[in-house]
């Protein structure tokens, strides 16, 4: 499906851009532009390739003019540039703000101006009703990504979304300051035993947005039936892979987190639709007439729940455990230690 494309990824030093250079490199595709403001992550992510299908441009989404340039002969754009950190986000709710909304309209009338067939923005489970500052922009990107394909024809450029829960040893998630803390003999810092998360791989979170290349239509955002587990069982499972001993020290929610992360809000469970493995969530295509949002109600609302990481496939301990020891990272670790 790639055979001969050029593939363009935002932020693409991170954990998701590594993982599809890993998946893409061994195809016939074309050309893969990774977009990114981190020169010294470009550098060593360069040396480390010395592949001529990869090609680096530094710039910034929020900067109009600098996205549009590098866009030009792009056939398909994944939109994974953002602020992701809830501490930073919440200090700084406006860099948020450029990044994460801003920086996704920059890109969505970039690729629409330079023709690109298909771009899928990146989202995360924190975007569903939101409570902290990186999620609300999580949310407004979605509001973006849904407005703007509204005003282009599927034939043109289709514009649509992922939505993701936990992705497992990504850059700044709490496994790595799991590992971090058992190996350095630190007591590790639980928040709420009874803390749940969506557990996804990065090739879960690669298969993800291939399936929504494929089946995707105009405004679509695809969700992965994740399955969960609790943050207590999570440290527990490490501390045995790793054979530690160290001491759980519970120490309370921290401000904006959740007690457990929601995938698709009720609204969306009565419209999304059931793809085996994954949720398809349409649009919302209705026009400014107010009469169908003040008006006309769905009494099926009342009847239904969210999709949420409490209520999904809860994990084994074991189940856990052969999730973690299939993640490189922690191979490495374990090869450190």
């Amino acid at each position: 499906m790639f055979s001969g494309k050029t593939l363009l990824i935002t932020g693409g030093t991170g954990s998701f851009g590594n993982a599809v250079l890993n998946r893409f490199l061994q195809t016939d595709i074309k050309e893969i532009r990774i977009f990114s403001r981190d020169e010294k992550k470009q550098e060593d992510m360069r040396h480390e390739l010395n592949n001529n299908k990869v090609k680096f441009y530094i710039g910034d989404v929020r900067d109009y003019n600098s996205i549009s340039r590098n866009m030009q002969g792009v056939d398909y754009v994944f939109h994974a540039a953002a602020l992701k950190q809830v501490p930073s986000c919440e200090f700084y709710p406006m860099e948020a703000v450029k990044t994460n909304i801003i920086g996704t309209e920059n890109l969505l009338n970039a690729a629409i101006e330079n023709k690109v067939k298909k771009v899928i923005v990146l989202s995360t489970d924190k975007a569903v009703y939101p409570i902290n500052a990186m999620g609300m922009s999580k949310a407004l990107l979605e509001k973006v990504m849904v407005a703007t394909s509204k005003n282009v024809s599927e034939d043109y450029t289709v514009l649509c979304g992922t939505r993701y829960g936990n992705v497992m040893a990504s850059r700044g998630s709490v496994i790595p300051l799991f590992v971090k803390q058992i190996k350095s003999g630190l007591p590790i810092t639980v928040t709420d035993p009874d803390m749940t998360r969506f557990m996804m791989t990065l090739d879960n979170a690669i298969d993800l947005v291939l399936f929504t290349f494929c089946h995707a239509r105009q405004g679509d955002i695809f969700v992965q039936k994740a399955p969960a587990t609790t943050i207590w069982e999570l440290a527990n499972a490490l501390k045995d892979i790793f054979n530690a001993g160290n001491a759980i020290t519970i120490m309370g929610t921290r401000h904006g987190e959740k007690l457990h992360e929601t995938l698709l809000t009720r609204e969306e469970m009565a419209i999304a639709e059931d793809l085996k493995d994954y949720f398809r969530i349409p649009a919302d295509n209705r026009d400014l007439n107010y009469d169908k949002y003040t008006r006309y109600g769905k009494k099926m609302f009342s009847n239904l729940t969210d999709y949420n990481s409490n209520n999904t496939k809860r994990l084994s301990y074991e189940e856990l455990k052969e999730m973690l020891l299939s993640l490189n990272y922690i191979k490495k670790k374990l090869l450190e230690s």
